[in-house]
Order: structure tokens, then C-alpha cells, then sequence
């Protein structure tokens, strides 16, 4: 059903940014979910059918099945244009389960052996964030079609440089599957952007809020004490994921965290901060505020909130001047067996969104400018953080 907005009109449907429940395998149910995980409510438009724009099925390899079980959670495995031949994860158990959730004989002991495969078209991988540039550049390197799980790079603006390269040289698709973006009201506001509805932007704010009073398991311990800023793309994908710019100086305050693994001397990174609120100048000239917070309790998840010269939004209500009644804004629907699932509905979308860029031999939504304008300015905005607030240029990368 379409859902139309006009001045002052509140859309019912999913709520602003991901639940608290989890699906995470390992987890009984005395344990505290992960948050994000859960299948949530998606503004789908009702009493449409899905349309496909091919018959012909992907070849995929899907890499990495962790704690999250990232590999299986986009529904890949469910799409019709899709055909899963071969997964792997360093862990032979976690292997096996990756290879029976996404129905595939085929299994190799680790992505540098899976992407020798010939049959294989296109890569999903979600393995640990610092392997994240390394392994796509590799799957770039051997002719495959690419998606990432975030962040785009970890910490490195040398590996940026390394990631961007590759893609444009590559002539291939690059994807980071950033789930702010098929939020409800994330998707919601780019359609209003891209209509005129909100003109020239003012001011954003973006917030990833997610309590870890002990970080999440995760291979090497890599979350443990990670600077907030580095893992940014959920906030700033509600200015970049809703004009497609990016930001191009920031100033940004550290809190110091009383919890034991961000301290200094108790994680990997020397990271003191639990909180990071970066203050961004955008390439359109205005302002954005994103904040990133571990050690905050209280509400958590990704949300947003977005105004201009011609109008505002916040959760699903716009409040403007702008000529958007006709405006859908409800997401399209998904092929039959993939669901919307976890944080905020998006995790179909991003699979739906890729395949299709795919098919279509067009540049995906998040595709390599926007998931390095995301990722590379939370890089800066920690070490402005670590420099006393200082104001500091950042990198810009363009299609």
C-alpha cells in the first residue's frame, strides 16, 4: 500500500533504530541478546508483488559465521537470483553451520582459498572488521563482485586509499552492507532529499548507541576497547546514506570511560574513550552531529534526525515546505522467502540491493565513495578526539 506524506503527516509503521533482541545462536535464553538481531517491522509497501528482473542466479561465496553469524543474516542464501556454492570460516564447526544454514555442500578452510574458486561470481564477506580491507581487496584481485559487512576499514586511512583503489581499478561492484540505511526512516529521508523536500541541509544528527559493559566476543579480540569513532557508519549513514555527500572537517570530544576495557592499559588500541561526539562540516556547507557511545545504559540502537532549509524530520514525521505528498515512502517489497530481518528491517534490503546491482550492471547503493565518506570520517574524528578536539581536514573520496 502506498503511504503518501504530506505537511505534518506521521507515518505508523517501524519505529526509529534496531530493538534490543538478538538472534544469536549461541545465546540461551538467560543470556542478553545482542542487540539489533531481532526481526523488526518493516514500512513495506502492502498489496504489491516483488518483481524480478532476471532469471539468472548469482554464483555466491559467503565468508565468516562469528558470533553475530553475519554470514547467514542477510538472507543471501534465500534469494531467487542467488545460488550459494561455497562458504567458509576458519572455525570448522562454524564452518559446517554456515554451509547447512545456507543449504551448500561446498565449504573451504578460509577465504583466501575459497576466492581460487572459479565458479564463484560474487562474495558476502563478513569476517572480523580488521580483516574487512584485505579480504575484499583479494576477492577484487581474483574478478568477484564484492560486499562488505562494516565498517568499509578499520582504523587505517592508508588502508582506505589501498580499498579505493582497488575498486576503481577493478571495474567490479563494491557494497558495505551499512543498515542505517534501509532503516525506515533513513530510506524515508533520501526519497524526501532526492524530491527537493528538505533543499539544502542544515543540520543532522546521527546516533549509535550501544551499551557494552563487556564487549562482544569477537576473533582476536578485536572489539575489546575498539574507539567508538572507528566503528561510525550506523550514525553516519543519516547524513551520507540520505544526500549522498560527505564530511569534511570535524572536531570531536572524547569522554573518558570508567568501564575496565576502555581503559588505556587494558585494550589492544590505547583507547581512553567510551563516548565520541564528533561535529562534522558537511560538503553541502552545513552542520552534522553524530555520536557513537559504548559505555552509555539507557535507550539504545541507530537513529537520526535530519533538517533544511525546507523542512525537517524526525522518526517517520516530516515538517516542511516542500511539495512531497505524492511521495512513496515505504520501502518495496522483498522476493517471497527473504525477510526484511534485523536492525531496523534492513538486512533484506542490503541483500536485495547488491544482487540487483548486480544484475543490473549499475553501482550499488552503498557503494565505495559512500562507505569510505561513512567509515574515514569516524577514523578522523578519533584522533581529533585524541588531539583535545582539534579540527581536523578529512579525506573525500568520489565516484
Amino acid at each position: 500500500m502506498t503511504q503518501p506524506i504530506s505537511r505534518r503527516t506521521f507515518f505508523k509503521g517501524a519505529a526509529v533504530g534496531a530493538g534490543l533482541a538478538a538472534l544469536n545462536g549461541s545465546a540461551t535464553a538467560a543470556e542478553k541478546p545482542i542487540q539489533g538481531f531481532e526481526d523488526t517491522k518493516s514500512n513495506t509497501e502492502q498489496g504489491k508483488a516483488w518483481e524480478p528482473v532476471s532469471d539468472r542466479k548469482i554464483r555466491f561465496g559467503i565468508v565468516g559465521y562469528g558470533v553475530c553469524k553475519f554470514g547467514a543474516a542477510f538472507d543471501l542464501q534465500n534469494h531467487p537470483n542467488v545460488e550459494v556454492v561455497a562458504v567458509s570460516d576458519l572455525f570448522p564447526d562454524r564452518c559446517q553451520e554456515l554451509a547447512k544454514e545456507c543449504r551448500c555442500g561446498k565449504t573451504y578452510p578460509s577465504l583466501e582459498e575459497l576466492v581460487k574458486d572459479e565458479a564463484i561470481e560474487a562474495v558476502f564477506v563478513a569476517t572480523d572488521a580488521p580483516s574487512h580491507v584485505r579480504h575484499c581487496i583479494d576477492v577484487l584481485k581474483h574478478g568477484k563482485h564484492v560486499a562488505s559487512a562494516v565498517p568499509a576499514v578499520f582504523g587505517s586511512l592508508e588502508d582506505a586509499g589501498k580499498l579505493y583503489e582497488a575498486v576503481k581499478s577493478s571495474g567490479l561492484n563494491y557494497m558495505m552492507f551499512e543498515t542505517s540505511t534501509f532503516h525506515d526512516d533513513c530510506y524515508a529521508m533520501r526519497q524526501i532529499f532526492n524530491a527537493g523536500g528538505f533543499g539544502k541541509m542544515v543540520y543532522t544528527e546521527g546516533e549509535y548507541f550501544h551499551y557494552m559493559e563487556t564487549p562482544i566476543d569477537s576473533y582476536k579480540g578485536w572489539r575489546v576497547g575498539l574507539p567508538p569513532q572507528w566503528y561510525p557508519t550506523h550514525s553516519n549513514a543519516y547524513y551520507v546514506g540520505v544526500t549522498g555527500g560527505s564530511f569534511t572537517e570535524v572536531s570531536c570530544q572524547g569522554i573518558p570511560s570508567v568501564l575496565s576495557h576502555l581503559q588505556p592499559a587494558n585494550n589492544p588500541y590505547a583507547n581512553p574513550f567510551g563516548t565520541e561526539i564528533a561535529l562534522f562540516r558537511t560538503s553541502e556547507g552545513g552542520t552534522a552531529r553524530m555520536a557513537v557511545s559504548w559505555d552509555t545504559p539507557g535507550h539504545g540502537g541507530e537513529m537520526g534526525r535530519v533538517r533544511g532549509q525546507k523542512g525537517s524530520m524526525l522518526n517517520m514525521a516530516y515538517d516542511g515546505t516542500g511539495d512531497v505528498s505524492k511521495l512513496n515512502l515505504a520501502k518495496p517489497p522483498l522476493p517471497p522467502k527473504v525477510s526484511p530481518g534485523g536492525h531496523g528491517g534492513s538486512h533484506g534490503y542490503l541483500c536485495d540491493e547488491f544482487v540487483t546491482s548486480i544484475l543490473k550492471g549499475r553501482m550499488p547503493l552503498v557503494n565505495i565513495a559512500w562507505a569510505l565518506n561513512m567509515t574515514v570520517a569516524g577514523i578522523v574524528a578519533h584522533q581529533s578526539a585524541s588531539k583535545d578536539s582539534e579540527l581536523l581536514k578529512i579525506p573525500q573520496y568520489t565516484l
